[in-house]
C-alpha cells in the first residue's frame, strides 16, 4: 500500500463508518445522505455508495484493523457494516427501492421573503427571484438594503456576460426584488427565510418578531447550520410552521438545502418547503434539528481527523494530495478547511463534540491554536497554508 493510498484510508474510513451509523440511526435516508455528500461537498460519490463499491465486507475488516490500533469507538465497525458483511448484502438493498411521490406544494407560495443583507441572504433572494418569485428583502439600514441590490445585479451582470442570462432576464429578475428597512414589509409573505447573525438569542427575537407580524399560514424558515431550530420555534406561536431551510454557499451555485424539521414541524410545511426546493433547482435533503445535520456531521470530522494526522507527522500537502488523488474528493482537507475558515470550523467541531459527546470529535489542537494566532484561511491570507504571497 502506497503512503497516498494508506492517507486515504486512514481519513475515509471513520467518514465512511460515521456515514453508516447515521443511516442506521434513522437520522437520514441512504438517498438523502449521499445526496448531501455528492451536492453539498461535490464529491464524486456518496459515502453509502462507496461502501457498496468497495464492499461492507471490506470496509467492515479494514475498519477493525483501524479500531485495533486506535481503540477509538469512532473507528469500531458500525453493527450494520457487520450485518451487511455477514449476509453479503448492500446498503442500497437495507435501505430498499421504495420511490417516494414527488413532493407538492401544501401551502400558496407566490411572495418569499428574506432577512438578512450578507452573501447568503442575498443569494438566497437571488435563487427565489430568478424562479420567478416576488422577494421581500430586509436589513436595518438603506446602505445594507442597497447593499443587497448591487451584490444581486453584480452577479446577474456576471451571468450576462457568460451568455447565461439576456439583458432582458436580468431586468426582470431585478423587477422582483422589493428592499425594506422595515419587517413590516414581510407581512404579506407566503414564507420567509431568515440569513442573519448565528446568534441564538438574536435568532429567536427575530422569530417572534415574526410570529406577530406575518400572516397566519406564513412558513418561517431558518439557513442556521448550526443552531437549535426548536429554539426558534419556541419563540412563536406557530412552532408547526417553522423549519430549517440550510442552503449552501453561494446559494445560486449550490444545489443542497438541508430542509430540517422538529419534533413539531408540520408535515404540509415539511412538503411544501422540499416542493419549493425542487421548483427553484436545488436538491433537497432531509434530516433532523440536530448539531451538524448530515453534511456537517460527516465532513467536520473527517477534517479534524485531517487535522490530528498532521499532527502525528504527516505533511500538510502530502494529505491534501492523497484525499484528491484516492478519495477523488475535489479539495483537500486543509483546503477546504482554509476556504470555510478555520474559525467557522472550530466552532462546528465544538458543537458536535457538545452534542456526540466522543472524544474523537473534540477541536484538534493544532485548529485551536491557528484560531488563537488569526490564521483563519484564505480570508486572512493564512490558514493552514499561505495564501499572502
Amino acid at each position: 500500500m502506497t503512503t497516498n493510498e494508506q492517507i486515504a484510508r486512514t481519513l475515509v474510513l471513520p467518514y465512511l463508518n460515521h456515514a453508516v451509523r447515521m443511516f442506521e440511526s434513522g437520522y437520514a435516508s441512504a438517498a438523502d445522505i449521499d445526496a448531501g455528500m455528492r451536492f453539498g461537498c461535490g464529491y464524486p460519490q456518496g459515502p453509502l455508495a462507496t461502501v457498496d463499491e468497495l464492499g461492507a465486507a471490506a470496509v467492515r475488516d479494514q475498519l477493525a484493523e483501524r479500531y485495533a490500533e486506535t481503540g477509538d469507538p469512532l473507528h469500531q465497525p458500525a453493527d450494520l457494516l457487520e450485518k451487511l458483511a455477514s449476509s453479503g448484502s448492500t446498503l442500497a438493498e437495507a435501505a430498499g427501492a421504495a420511490e417516494q411521490a414527488a413532493p407538492e406544494l401544501r401551502h400558496e407560495i407566490a411572495t418569499v421573503g428574506v432577512v438578512g443583507t450578507g452573501t447568503m441572504a442575498s443569494g438566497i433572494a437571488q435563487v427565489f427571484a430568478a424562479k420567478g418569485y416576488d422577494v421581500v428583502y430586509v436589513g436595518r439600514s438603506e446602505d445594507k438594503v442597497a447593499g443587497v441590490r448591487a451584490a444581486i445585479t453584480k452577479s446577474l451582470d456576471r451571468l450576462v456576460a457568460k451568455g447565461k442570462l439576456e439583458e432582458a432576464g436580468r431586468d426582470a429578475v431585478l423587477a422582483r426584488l422589493t428592499g425594506a428597512t422595515s419587517r413590516e414589509a414581510l407581512a404579506t409573505a407566503d414564507i420567509v427565510v431568515e440569513a442573519i447573525a448565528e446568534e441564538l438569542s438574536v435568532k429567536k427575537e427575530l422569530f417572534a418578531d415574526l410570529d406577530r407580524i406575518c400572516k397566519p399560514g406564513a412558513i418561517l424558515a431558518t439557513t442556521t447550520s448550526s443552531l437549535p431550530i426548536a429554539e426558534c420555534a419556541g419563540a412563536t406561536s406557530r412552532p408547526e410552521s417553522v423549519i430549517g431551510m440550510h442552503f449552501f454557499n453561494p446559494a445560486p451555485v449550490m444545489k443542497l438545502v438541508e430542509v430540517v424539521t422538529t419534533a413539531q414541524t408540520g408535515a404540509d410545511v415539511d412538503e411544501t418547503v422540499r416542493a419549493l426546493c425542487a421548483k427553484v433547482g436545488k436538491v433537497a435533503v432531509s434530516c433532523g434539528d440536530r448539531a451538524g445535520f448530515i453534511v456537517n456531521c460527516l465532513l467536520f470530522p473527517y477534517l479534524n481527523d485531517a487535522v490530528k494526522l498532521h499532527e502525528s507527522g504527516a505533511e500538510l500537502t502530502d494529505i491534501d494530495t492523497a484525499i484528491k488523488e484516492q478519495a477523488g474528493f475535489p479539495m483537500g482537507p486543509f483546503e477546504l478547511l482554509d476556504v470555510v475558515g478555520n474559525d467557522v470550523s472550530l466552532a462546528i467541531e465544538k458543537e458536535l463534540h457538545a452534542e456526540f459527546g466522543h472524544d474523537g470529535f473534540a477541536p484538534a489542537p493544532t485548529l485551536e491554536k491557528l484560531v488563537a494566532d488569526g490564521r483563519l484561511g484564505r480570508k486572512t491570507g493564512q490558514g493552514f497554508h499561505d495564501y499572502s504571497r
